[in-house]
């Protein structure tokens, strides 16, 4: 346990591994602890429960760890949960068994450790395997779980029934109990017959022990009918408790002795019960025997309930310095939830600046810089104002390409670029074709084995993000192969244009024709000035936003909300609850109230560039107008707007190949994840399918015991299918016989003799055969009154004879 931990902190997290010595050292005492607890002794709740809500806790922290093994070994958080959880519910049913419930304390005992499995099996049919992330083991599955969970109810209740037939409660009340206990062994046999891991045996069992209780049941309530001079309903029931002993006994071959000798003495108890109920009914009471159908059925009376104990249902109220378990381990590791919840942060953050701030001023003054482009600004300007020479701005931006190594630059970056794209295209085809392979061998051993044989999902169906993925990806290779194709087409514009830039001072002077100096008249003075103050206020402009969004950029970057969120994670009301990155959306949204400021400050920027664009174009008209007719600057201001277009273009350029760079990149990151999961998928798929070729060579050559085993398993289901609609059929009306009015005949007084009883010898049980005294089962039916029952059957001479 502690190697995988370690691993995977030391992959996943930025806190080195030898932080949590203590701690790794700790887990794997706790489950050395909790894997050899194998004897039935409370102390071993203390070590599965501990070590069940470390793994509750350490989970919360690392998240969920996909499977890489098969099933019945994997690096799984939950699956290492589950197994404990199992083996606790199997320690809570030890000790129930190894109880004495022969004592009242013994039987309530049982019945709160029978409860609490039950509640456990419970938690983890309806909360841990459905969080599994991963096939569960075959005898994990929900019919055979909830079989389990009624089993244990079913004996909980029995313990109830148990203690009111020990404290001599009333008929009616053991009935009641006694008819749940039926229930609940009824519910374990449907359950049951649905899971091919609950074996036949059990079965078999169950459904004994369903007709007990259902005979104890209708017994009890003979009794009650009889306390009550119900005479014709006490026959019935005996009848019906006649009839389920006998369906039980049917289930000999798979009973132990113990249940069986209860089920002889039962019988034997209401067969002679019944002898009696149906003489003194024929003979003195007359009542007419009501058919089953219109006996009233039993009232429940459910005292068994799943119970799960609070150190499973809730363990992080057992952890912390006040905690029955003390302190949690790990716990200076940021939870993996911190960690997706900063990472969901940071993109929105990022999503947030880049939409709303950056890509807005950027496009503003890509319009304002359209606009100059299309009044052939400054060139004009910069003609007429020296039409021999270079513009100090031309020089500048000339300057600045050559620093940058101008097109060796660009044409380097799109070869990385372009390296990067192949890189990631061959990521995408090797995940692409393991899909693919993978499906390939899905299908062929499909097609060998069949599908009722080779059950085991599809390869698009048991991984469908993967191949949502594969859409998603070739998405963005094909958007990002557009955007290339236009980056392309930029260069190719004004690449010569660049190329003149990268040369020397003397070879742009020869690219610009000088023009003769004109004669500038007041009127082409004053638009020239008001034209030179409006581009000067676009220089000051584009500088001022430049400094703004690198400081924007810096503000996002040191922008760690990591602490934040750590401090309201402990600051909550319970501390140790499993978080979420959804709990923190309220934080998200109180932090990036931060950069509402730079949003107010885009808009103001908007409001500028229009004042300012309406400006420009005014003046322009006005120079425009000034120098119409003059047209001595025509060739020198043609070239000089087109070095400065390129400039720009450049600029624009080196973004888009920055931006094309850092997709490609991020993309890799996504690429290399969905490989990755490609190739796990298909190793697991491997593996699974090795499993299921052995398990299906290994079935065939036990084909004769499968197939037995499968006819008796359809002939129980078939069985407990036929019960079912036979107590649902309406039974076939029957005329009730004419009956006097019926009179009691007095009871003969003790110790005196009545000639009609005959003589008696002993206890008058017949030929059932109680426990000899001290091997007594109260728990059974068979004997209410096996205190007071006397030996039957042979007369001792010892004793005499007694009459009555």
């Amino acid at each position: 346990m502690s190697a995988a931990i370690k691993q995977y902190i030391s992959t996943k997290y930025d806190q080195h591994p030898d932080m949590f010595k203590k701690d790794l050292e700790a887990i794997d005492q706790m489950r050395t602890n909790a894997v050899n607890t194998l004897e039935a002794h409370v102390s071993g709740i203390q070590k599965l429960t501990l070590y069940a809500a470390q793994l509750v806790w350490i989970g919360g922290l690392l998240g969920a760890n996909k499977a890489d093994k098969h099933v019945e070994s994997q690096n799984n958080l939950r699956f290492e949960l589950a197994n404990i959880l199992y083996n606790l519910a199997s320690l809570y049913t030890q000790l129930a068994v190894s109880l004495n419930r022969s004592t009242s304390d013994g039987l309530k005992s049982a019945c709160n450790y029978f409860c609490q499995a039950a509640g456990i099996i419970s938690h983890l049919k309806e909360t841990i395997i459905p969080d599994l992330r991963t096939t569960p083991p075959e005898d994990m599955d929900t019919m055979t779980l909830e079989s389990i969970q009624q089993l244990l109810l079913a004996q909980a209740q029995e313990c109830f029934w148990s203690k009111a037939v020990k404290d001599g409660l009333k008929d009616g009340l053991i009935a009641k109990l006694a008819a749940k206990v039926c229930d609940f062994y009824d519910q374990a046999v449907a359950y049951g017959t649905k899971s091919d891991i609950i074996s036949t045996e059990w079965i078999h069992h169950m459904t004994a022990k369903h007709h007990h209780f259902a005979a104890a049941a209708q017994y009890r309530a003979s009794r009650d009918c009889l306390d009550k001079q119900k005479y014709g309903e006490e026959v019935a029931r005996l009848r019906d408790s006649l009839v389920c002993v006998n369906e039980a006994l049917k289930e000999s071959r798979w009973i132990n002795k113990i249940v069986l000798g209860d089920l002889n003495g039962l019988k034997a108890r209401v067969a002679e019960d019944l002898k009696r109920a149906e003489k003194d009914n024929d003979v003195i009471y007359l009542i007419p025997v009501p058919p089953k159908s219109e006996l009233k059925t039993l009232d429940r009376a459910g005292m068994a309930t799943a119970r799960i104990p609070q150190e499973i249902s809730d363990p992080y109220s057992a952890l912390g310095d006040k905690g029955a378990f003390g302190k949690p381990l790990f716990a200076r590791l940021v939870p993996y939830a911190v960690h997706v919840a900063v990472s969901i942060y940071d993109e929105r953050k990022e999503r947030l600046v880049n939409s709303t701030v950056i890509d807005e001023l950027e496009g503003l003054t890509n319009k304002l810089r359209d606009l100059l482009q299309s009044l052939n600004l400054p060139g004009s300007l910069q003609a007429l104002e020296k039409p021999l020479g270079l513009p100090p701005s031309l020089t500048t931006h000339a300057e600045e390409i050559r620093q940058s190594d101008g097109l060796h630059k660009l044409r380097r970056s799109m070869h990385e670029i372009k390296r990067l794209k192949e890189n990631d295209s061959a990521l995408y085809q090797e995940g692409v074709g393991l899909l693919k392979t993978e499906a390939a061998e899905d299908e062929k051993a499909r097609s060998k084995h069949g599908t009722d044989r080779w059950t085991r999902q599809q390869s698009s169906q048991a991984a469908q993000k993967l191949y949502q993925q594969v859409n998603e990806i070739d998405g963005y290779l094909k958007s990002a192969a557009s955007s290339d194709e236009l980056v392309n087409s930029k260069l190719k514009d004004c690449e010569n244009a660049i190329q003149v830039m990268s040369t020397s001072d003397r070879d742009l002077e020869a690219y610009v024709p000088s023009s003769r100096r004109a004669t500038l008249t007041p009127a082409v003075e004053r638009a020239a000035d008001s034209l030179r103050s409006a581009l000067g206020e676009v220089n000051k402009l584009e500088q001022r936003r430049k400094r703004f969004i690198h400081e924007v950029r810096e503000k996002v970057k040191y922008d760690d909300i990591s602490k934040n969120i750590q401090t309201a994670r402990f600051e909550r009301e319970y501390p140790m609850q499993k978080i979420e990155p959804a709990q923190f959306e309220n934080l998200f949204d109180e932090r990036l109230e931060q950069y509402d400021e730079e949003q107010v400050n885009v808009s103001q920027e908007k409001d500028i560039q229009a004042q300012l664009t309406t400006r420009i174009q005014e003046a322009n008209a006005a120079f425009t107008t000034a120098r119409r007719g003059d047209s001595s600057t025509k060739e020198r201001e043609k070239a000089l707007q087109t070095l400065e277009n390129a400039y720009f273009r450049y600029k624009e350029i080196v973004s888009n190949l920055n931006t094309g760079r850092k997709f490609y990149n991020d993309l890799a990151n996504i690429v290399t994840r969905f490989t990755d999961g490609c190739r796990n998928f298909a190793y697991q798929r491997r593996v699974e399918a090795g499993q299921m070729e052995t398990d299906l060579s290994t079935a065939l050559s036990n084909l004769n015991l499968n197939i037995q085993d499968q006819k008796e398993r359809h002939t129980l289901r078939s069985q407990y299918s036929t019960q079912q609609q036979q107590q649902k059929r309406p039974p076939a009306a029957t005329e009730p016989m004419a009956a006097p009015t019926p009179t009691r005949a007095p009871q003969p007084e003790p110790g005196v003799w009545n000639p009609t009883q005959g003589i008696k010898f002993g206890g008058g049980m017949g030929n059932s055969q109680p426990p000899e005294h001290g091997q007594q089962n109260i728990h059974h039916p068979a004997y209410p009154d096996a205190t007071n029952a006397r030996g039957g059957g042979q007369w001792d001479v010892s004793r005499g004879v007694r009459f009555g």
